[in-house]
């Protein structure tokens, strides 16, 4: 029997180091802003505008970015 194709997937998952150690796993990043000429750098940017949101609704800041590397 025939294997169906598979689904395209629409997001790229990342996970995210802080500089106070934590770490964040899966955090998703739409595919299409990654298809540029700048690889994985434009997912930070779109990483610390989900970081902002996060902490305005929760009332706690976020620590700083450390680093931000695929999802293996």
């Amino acid at each position: 029997m025939a294997r169906k194709p598979g689904s395209k997937s629409e997001f790229v998952l990342f996970d995210v180091i802080y500089d106070d150690g934590s770490q964040r796993s899966n955090r998703r990043v739409p595919k299409d802003i990654l298809d540029g000429m700048d690889g994985d750098n434009p997912a930070r940017d779109v990483i610390e505008a989900q970081d902002r949101e996060i902490a305005e609704r929760s009332g706690r800041p976020m620590a700083a970015i450390k680093a931000v590397r695929r999802s293996a």
